[in-house]
């Protein structure tokens, strides 16, 4: 039964509809791990400070500790256990899983959504604190491996696996590391032409 401080939602995640009683305070986090006991998404530091806990709504990457459950009604949610394609990987997670892009594997759920987001914002053409030409007319920037870090610097891997996870990042892109740094695609076929 809902009261004045409690309702009655309906959540969208990874293609199923969930209904449940929640608190007005109860963080889409805590909604997904302990009332839907969908655990791949990390509980890390619950101030939104280490990306552990990100999850893709509506495509986009956001920290779930910091999204109220009652707010995400009738956005699209996507955790760690949606992203794959029944048992076949999404790109994301084989390039982690070939490139050795973790470690211990307690941020690797964010890191993956989050890389999932950061790539079609950057093939969306959105810029970052590192793009040089942010002019629309200029396109997606090349992503270099600094782009790849600034984009992904809202994650935190206690276990410092940053080296792979941005090889990885940029196997899943389509960019190859080149001397430290991963070109766009097209900037790496025309390099080998």
């Amino acid at each position: 039964m809902a009261s004045s401080t409690s309702s009655v939602i309906t959540l969208k995640i990874n293609g199923e509809k969930y209904t449940l009683p929640v608190d007005h305070r109860t963080t889409l986090l805590d909604a997904l791990r302990e009332r839907l006991d969908l655990t791949g998404t990390k509980k890390g530091c619950d101030q939104g400070q280490c990306g552990a806990c990100t999850v893709l709504l509506d495509g986009r990457r956001s920290v779930a500790c910091l999204q109220l459950a009652v707010a995400a009604e009738g956005r699209e949610i996507t955790t760690i256990e949606g992203v794959a394609d029944g048992d076949r990987l999404h790109p994301v997670q084989q390039a982690f899983l070939d490139l050795d892009g973790f470690q211990c594997g307690y941020c690797t759920p964010g890191q993956i959504c989050s890389a999932i987001g950061m790539i079609e914002e950057h093939a969306a053409g959105w810029p970052s604190a590192v793009t040089e030409d942010v002019r629309p007319e200029a396109g997606p920037p090349p992503l270099t491996a600094e782009e790849i870090r600034e984009r992904m610097s809202g994650n935190l891997c206690r276990c410092a696996a940053y080296v792979s996870i941005v090889d990885a990042v940029a196997r899943a892109a389509g960019a190859r590391p080149d001397e430290g740094h991963a070109h766009s695609a097209t900037g790496a076929e025309e390099a080998v032409a």
